[in-house]
């Protein structure tokens, strides 16, 4: 991982454009690798399409929002409501930005169903003692999650 630290005086030298694009990528600004990786195996669970990881990732306070009539749901309603309506229609994500400070982070990504339909979300999350203690799930189009991408519904 590409760690990157600007002062203001070179930041505003480079120019806000230049941040951007050197940041677009990803970046973890103030904190340990520790908060991406969980980030990311995160994700990663969701291909092995095995609970256990989620299990150990997940703060036993952890909560789920979302458009889709999600409002800080506990995790074990996350097991329920998302995972298990939601895993046989995944196939993978592709993680476009990971972008965090300390204990939070926003991932932009492109999901893949099974059957070669697309989404595309930005989820933020807030970490806390090596767990995920809560992610908030914006859509990014009609289609924000696998079932509804996969047969075009809403």
């Amino acid at each position: 991982m590409t760690r990157i630290a600007l002062s203001r005086r070179n930041l505003l030298k480079a120019g806000a454009c230049a941040f951007a694009g050197a940041a677009s990528a990803h970046a973890w600004i103030g904190s340990s690798t520790t908060n991406e990786e969980i980030v990311r195996k995160y994700y990663a669970a969701w291909e092995k399409k095995d609970w256990s990881p989620f299990d150990t990732l997940l703060a036993e306070n952890f909560t789920f929002t979302s458009a889709n009539n999600d409002d800080h749901i506990s995790k074990s309603a996350f097991k329920a409501r998302c995972w298990e309506s939601q895993i046989d229609f995944i196939e993978r994500f592709e993680l476009e930005r990971v972008i965090g400070n300390g204990n939070e982070a926003f991932v932009k990504y492109l999901g893949r169903t099974k059957n070669g339909k697309s989404f595309r979300n930005v989820d933020y999350f807030r970490l806390k003692n090596e767990k995920v203690e809560a992610i908030e799930c914006y859509f990014g189009g009609q289609f924000g999650y696998p079932s509804a991408a996969s047969t075009e519904q809403k």
